[in-house]
């Protein structure tokens, strides 16, 4: 299920909030916990098992670490070490296996085509299993969990109904954003539902919905049609409308879906961090890690890069830190040597910046500074987007003018002229100039504002309404990570 179909805002949320606000203060965890698993299984119900593994699992890690902590003794850093293995574990069994087994057939010229294992009476091949949903997600939250228990920044959660429904939360639970326990742990505990907090969450969730379907699925559109291109035919003019308008779909699919999980959050009592703050402003590649993914960003900071010694051992270190980093933020991506040499691509760049290209770009004017910016950016994207490197590898030929038809031709420019209108409302939406204009138009009148709030909401429900009803075209980039 996912939030931009009719099922989900006219049966399943309205069914949710129902038995959410008539429940006891005492039972509204266990109210989200239950939908939250509910959703969670409702394509997939065979993954449900997995999703409550990892609850089990790191609620006993969790108390285990927490008990031996009180109790002085010294293992603990023992069964922390037990408690990211198994999650680690857990992750690479079902997203990685058939990534690693396909690189040694390569290498190697090996001929492995199954790797089973058997859950009750069933074999299941490792190598034909779908990714679970959200397992990237849900798992580095457990992690940060157990980690930040043994740091002793948060108590273990000894209620499991508690702290399933932090690991479960069905508004943030497949594409994030990763929420850290600190983050919710109060509210977790004992939190308050206001008609102020409820209200605001509508209006935060209407503004991704709207992201998501007006302009992520109409540029996706765009996007679908060159993709499926043969490279021969492209023109290099062709290969760059079809990566902007993957760089549009993919911020605002993944910014979209996170507003609706910060909305939905305010709508239950939660306040989950920021996770996008206007990334394609970025004047820097540094800048635009610090803006895009926020909650990935800090994640790898505060879990990987300090604990290898972050910049506090010299420049080689450093230096090494950041490749690991972004070697892994590559792999989280997927399983896939597209992600791999994204996250190459990336590390080389910001080491880059950080040796001394940054202080550069802070002197320049700043239009210059963000035209070389978007343009990496546009780039980076087009490397992430095929899986099959080969293919990429012609796609990119495109882009950088080497393309089989030529600078430009009749197919993009009909393209182009079709789309136009989408193309520009993209390009300004993923800036703060909305933002700002409208704080300036009602900056004055608190009655305005209340009442063009609930117009636009009102409005953009209706126009998302009409588009779920009569589209079937409704991917989630993000639900594949």
């Amino acid at each position: 299920m996912v939030f931009s179909n009719i099922e989900f805002f006219y049966v399943f949320l309205p069914l949710v909030l129902i038995c959410y606000v008539i429940a006891p203060r005492f039972l509204k965890n266990a109210v989200l916990l239950m939908f939250s698993l509910i959703f969670y299984a409702w394509d997939k119900p065979a993954y449900l098992i997995l999703m409550v593994i990892s609850i089990i699992m790191n609620y006993l890690f969790g108390l285990w670490i927490y008990n031996i902590k009180e109790k002085k003794k010294k293992h603990v850093k023992g069964v922390l070490a037990a408690a990211v293995t198994c999650n680690l574990l857990f992750l690479g069994i079902f997203k990685y296996t058939a990534f690693v087994i396909n690189t040694i057939n390569n290498v190697f010229g090996t001929h492995i085509d199954a790797l089973k294992m058997t859950i009750g009476k069933n074999d299941i091949d490792l190598l034909k299993i779908a990714l679970p949903i959200g397992i990237s997600f849900y798992t580095f939250q457990a992690m940060s969990y157990v980690i930040d228990v043994y740091r002793g920044e948060v108590k273990a959660n000894k209620s499991i109904v508690g702290f399933g429904t932090y690991i479960s939360m069905f508004p943030q639970l497949i594409a994030g954003p990763i929420v850290r326990y600190k983050t919710v742990d109060k509210e977790i505990r004992n939190r308050k539902e206001t008609v102020e907090e409820f209200s605001e969450g509508i209006f935060r969730f209407t503004i991704g919905l709207g992201k998501k379907v007006l302009i992520a699925n109409n540029v996706g559109a765009i996007w679908d049609k060159i993709n499926v291109m043969d490279n021969a035919s492209l023109s290099t003019a062709t290969a760059w409308l079809g990566v902007i308008a993957f760089t549009l779909q993919i911020y605002f699919d993944f910014s979209g879906y996170s507003d609706m999980a910060i909305g939905l959050g305010r709508m239950f009592g939660f306040h989950f961090l920021e996770n996008f703050e206007h990334p394609y402003m970025s004047r820097s590649v540094t800048e635009f890690w610090r803006r895009w993914h926020i909650s990935l960003g800090t994640w790898f900071k505060e879990y990987v890069y300090i604990p290898l010694g972050g910049n506090r051992h010299g420049k080689g270190r450093q230096i090494l830190n950041i490749a690991i980093v972004w070697l892994l933020t590559g792999l989280w991506h997927g399983a896939s040597w597209n992600f791999v040499l994204w996250g190459a691509y990336y590390a080389v760049l910001l080491l880059i910046e950080k040796i001394g290209f940054l202080k550069v770009l802070n002197k320049i004017p700043k239009f210059i500074s963000w035209i070389y910016s978007i343009v990496i950016i546009v780039i980076g994207w087009a490397i992430f987007s095929y899986s099959d490197v080969a293919h990429g590898q012609g796609f990119l030929q495109a882009l950088l003018f080497n393309a089989g038809k030529g600078m430009v031709s009749r197919d993009c420019a009909f393209l182009i002229m079709s789309n136009i209108i989408l193309l520009i409302i993209g390009a300004i939406g993923s800036t703060s100039l909305p933002k700002k204009l409208a704080e300036k138009m009602f900056a004055k009148n608190d009655t305005v504002k209340q009442v063009a709030k609930t117009a636009f909401i009102v409005l953009v429900l209706f126009v998302c309404t009409a588009y779920m009803v009569s589209s079937t075209y409704n991917p989630f980039l993000y639900f594949r990570f």
